[in-house]
């Protein structure tokens, strides 16, 4: 049995709504890279997507310095199950962060939701919300790439214009600024809206469905306007699902990680080339893991936010 020291951050009490700094904890402790038959550790660190190198395994699948990539814990060093760990990194000439994003759960989550679930087909119109965010950058990115006019919804300047001038994004809405969505959306899309990305809900939601065109797709990964609500926003134009024949469907990322093998064989040679970009905001070092994780909610990160634990 091998001990070391270790870091965690832990959650000091159930939260409701939005994390604080105050509600997080960083302690330092040891781990048993074997634990003893029959013991049970009750202390649990936040969990969460993660590259990690294998020290020490009883796997036949993965053995001592393979790189691989799944749900991993917010520490220095973990036991994971093998049912944790999603695939072994085969590819490193990219950057490991890229496991954690473009080439991890986000990746999958825009190739299988954009081309799975929304059906695109060259020349469509396109509209992604949260645009700027891991997944909504790469929407956009494969939208272009398949022929498709984009537009996407941030909520900043400085993100509207990472869309346009980075992401490829044909033109970008600051829904902030925005008094009448509505009108912006038939601005940019006077023929309407082929495929729907839903990242948000409520208003944005609402208003889409006035500009669907008829046989729309809504791929629907998520509605972060609703999540910390009380009283969450009703929608009012459900209507037009029925008038345009809309397909609004929800999806789940781990339903397509068959597709892996083939979403890498799509995205890789384009990150190689130069075809796709990815931004990450990174901040060094488990202790920053509290502030980094809160930021998230007031939007500071551009970007997928990532946490380096170790270079090594």
């Amino acid at each position: 049995m091998a001990q070391v020291k270790n870091q965690q951050v832990l959650l000091k009490h159930y939260v409701s709504g939005f994390p604080k700094e105050s509600d997080l904890n960083i302690v330092d402790s040891t781990i048993n890279l074997k634990l003893p038959e029959g013991s049970n550790d009750t202390v649990l660190p936040i969990t969460g997507y993660g590259v990690s190198k294998v020290l020490e395994s009883g796997h036949k699948d993965y053995k001592e310095g393979d790189i691989v990539w799944g749900i991993t814990n917010w520490e220095e060093y973990s036991l994971i199950p093998a049912a944790q760990i999603h695939f072994k990194i085969e590819h490193t000439d990219v950057p490991l962060s890229y496991y954690t994003g473009i080439l991890g759960m986000p990746g999958m989550t825009a190739y299988s939701g954009f081309f799975e679930v929304g059906s695109p087909k060259k020349g469509e119109n396109v509209f992604v919300s949260a645009a700027s965010g891991a997944v909504g950058q790469l929407v956009g990115q494969f939208a272009k790439l398949h022929g498709c006019y984009v537009v996407g919804s941030a909520g900043s300047k400085e993100k509207v214009d990472l869309l346009k001038n980075k992401f490829g994004y044909d033109e970008a809405i600051n829904y902030k600024e925005e008094q009448d969505l509505d009108a912006a959306l038939k601005r940019h899309f006077p023929e309407g809206i082929d495929v729907y990305f839903e990242n948000v809900g409520g208003k944005t939601l609402d208003a889409v469905l006035l500009n669907m065109k008829l046989h729309g797709r809504i791929p629907v990964c998520g509605m972060i306007s609703q999540y910390n609500l009380t009283q969450p926003e009703g929608v009012t134009n459900l209507a037009h699902i029925i008038y345009k024949r809309i397909r609004l469907q929800g999806f789940v990322v781990v339903d397509y990680y068959h597709l892996y093998a083939k979403f890498l064989d799509f995205v890789l040679p384009h990150i190689r080339e130069g075809k796709v970009v990815y931004v990450e905001d990174i901040a060094e070092g488990l202790e920053k893991g509290p502030a980094a994780l809160v930021g998230i909610f007031s939007g500071k990160n551009v970007g997928k936010q990532v946490l380096v634990v170790a270079r090594e």
